[in-house]
């Protein structure tokens, strides 16, 4: 399992603009990532708040809905998570000048 990891880590990471994937596990804490240590504990710590409050308001519209991607866009980044069973995975974007 951890060679698919790193394969699909590497294959993220060679993406045009990504600047960081981190995966942590429900948590909050990081499993791997490509980040600095503090740029790392910054993202889990707010990704793993703002998964919770998402995954609250989708079954608080409907009890039999859950989150199955998130997506935040800033002026300056947009980061994806995808949360699976086990764990939150998250890969930070910067946008290109003309996005």
């Amino acid at each position: 399992m951890n060679t698919d990891i790193d394969d699909t880590v590497k294959r993220l990471m060679a993406q045009k603009n990504t600047t960081g994937v981190v995966i942590m596990d429900y948590s909050g804490r990081a499993i791997r990532s490509t980040l600095e240590e503090e740029a790392t504990a910054q993202y889990c710590q707010a990704i793993h708040q703002l998964t919770d409050k998402s995954k609250g308001v989708v079954r608080d519209l409907d009890g039999t809905n859950d989150l199955t991607f998130l997506r935040l866009r800033t002026k300056k980044n947009e980061i994806l998570v995808a949360p699976d069973k086990d764990y939150l995975m998250a890969v930070i974007q910067t946008l290109s000048a003309n996005a």
